[in-house]
């Protein structure tokens, strides 16, 4: 669309912008200025006015399981591997049409959190795919491919099995097929190794190869658990970032996810090959701070991207809980400080995830020529005033209810709180209904996964 924000604070990347305007000419930013300049520059364009409304780069959100929303409330509060007891197990009890559910509930919340990218590494991504392109977000979507039967390992079983992993490389191909590109770009695809303790030498040099036939960039999650440790050094003897070194598989193009345990030796090692981390503080704290050494991330100069992984999509909880875990990263209060500074957290959710999916070029800061993703946050919310330091507040004290519009691609997909993309009503009633059935017939086909802490009591809404 055509339009011309007026009178609003404009967060760039040179400083903020009071009482200025964004003009934004169908897909892109077309300037960035004066409300007179702008007024005359663009008469034609759809005025909105931006009185206290600040106008921030969309928020990327670089890793997360939209799907798994269909686990909130359960199994934050259980002590169990709960990729391999749950995630895995409930990925496969939904069909193609309840993950679709599942997935927009998620993109909702990502939307009503002032979200406009999604890295999403998942399974069975062309059963649902279309659903998540069709909320508008701009997505990086991948198939989280394995060779390991992920539904065994929690019997401890770590068999190789191509022709499971043969399923995932196929549904590798198709999804490539049906989605990279599409929708004038803004839908594009990666090549995801689920992880290390389930993924074989052969697996992933089938990935490194459609990968480079395809040009597409990596991710995979990384050291995520004390299991995936034991397991590799079992399997490998090698730590996961040495075992995928040996293979060829780190680079400046993968995306490590988490790097839980991750040794100083790994930490050297993969900032010595360019890999990328997808930080998920608020997720891998929930049984205490995050155990990942950032400290030693940080100053090997690592590029640190936030996410939000599973059962949230509220970057802003990612930012705060970040700061947080960022400040203490080396244990010593003394050399953390403050350190971060919001503007450097506030990077971590917008440039530096842009980077990560090697689309600095085209979103991540509000510049000229960029593409249209915008958040757009009411100043008047109690939370943020009063305005002294405009990031600061935001990443201390930001919450999705500040969010007054959200725009991808120079379309409004939430304008005045109001999500235009999806049917909400609809969507947060069926969510509840897709959630009660499938956990029904998961546990009922797997009496060895048990109820989550407490039961499930579902409530007569």
């Amino acid at each position: 669309m055509d339009l011309l924000i007026t009178d609003a604070v404009i967060v760039t990347p040179d400083g903020i912008l009071d009482r200025s305007a964004i003009a934004v000419t169908g897909d892109r930013i077309a300037a960035i200025g004066s409300n007179h300049d702008l007024a005359q520059r663009f008469p034609r364009h759809e005025r909105m006015d931006g009185r206290s409304l600040a106008v921030l780069p969309g928020l990327v959100n670089a890793h997360t399981h939209t799907a798994l929303t269909i686990l909130r409330g359960t199994v934050e509060d259980w002590d169990g591997n709960a990729v391999y007891g749950y995630m895995s197990p409930v990925s496969y009890e939904m069909s193609g049409e309840e993950r679709a559910v599942m997935v927009q509930l998620g993109c909702l919340e990502a939307i009503r959190s002032g979200c406009t990218t999604l890295v999403e590494p998942f399974r069975h991504i062309p059963s649902f795919g279309h659903a998540m392109a069709a909320t508008g977000l701009r997505l990086w979507m991948s198939e989280n491919a394995a060779d390991i039967n992920t539904l065994r390992i929690r019997q401890g079983d770590y068999a190789e099995d191509r022709a499971f992993g043969q399923v995932f490389l196929d549904r590798t191909v198709q999804m490539i097929e049906m989605f990279h590109g599409t929708h004038g770009g803004r839908v594009q695809c990666q090549v995801a190794a689920h992880a290390p303790d389930n993924c074989s030498p052969w697996i992933l040099r089938q990935l490194m190869d459609l990968s480079a036939k395809h040009g597409l960039t990596r991710t995979v999650h990384l050291a995520q658990s004390i299991e995936e440790i034991r397991a590799v050094r079992a399997m490998r003897d090698a730590t996961p970032a040495e075992y995928l070194d040996r293979e060829g598989f780190l680079g400046p193009d993968l995306v490590g996810a988490h790097w839980t345990f991750c040794s100083p030796s790994d930490v050297e090692l993969l900032a010595s090959r360019g890999v990328q981390m997808a930080h998920c503080p608020a997720n891998s704290s929930r049984r205490g701070p995050h155990k990942a050494p950032i400290g030693l991330i940080r100053d090997a100069g690592v590029n640190i991207a936030l996410g939000t992984d599973n059962m949230t999509e509220d970057m802003f909880q990612a930012m705060k809980i970040g700061q947080i875990i960022h400040r203490g990263g080396r244990g010593r209060a003394k050399e953390d400080g403050v350190s971060p500074q919001p503007e450097d957290t506030f990077r971590m959710a917008t440039i530096n995830g842009a980077r990560s999916v090697g689309a600095a070029a085209e979103i991540g800061t509000l510049e000229v020529g960029k593409k249209a993703d915008l958040t757009i946050l009411d100043l008047r919310t109690p939370s943020l005033r009063p305005i002294i330091r405009l990031l600061a507040s935001v990443v201390h004290y930001g919450h999705p209810a500040a969010v007054h519009s959200v725009m991808v691609d120079g379309r409004f997909l939430m304008r005045d709180r109001r999500v235009l993309s999806l049917d909400e009503e609809f969507l947060v009633d069926e969510a509840q209904r897709v959630a009660k059935r499938v956990w029904e017939r998961m546990l009922a086909k797997n009496p060895d996964i048990p109820p989550p802490p407490g039961g499930l009591r579902w409530l007569d809404l």
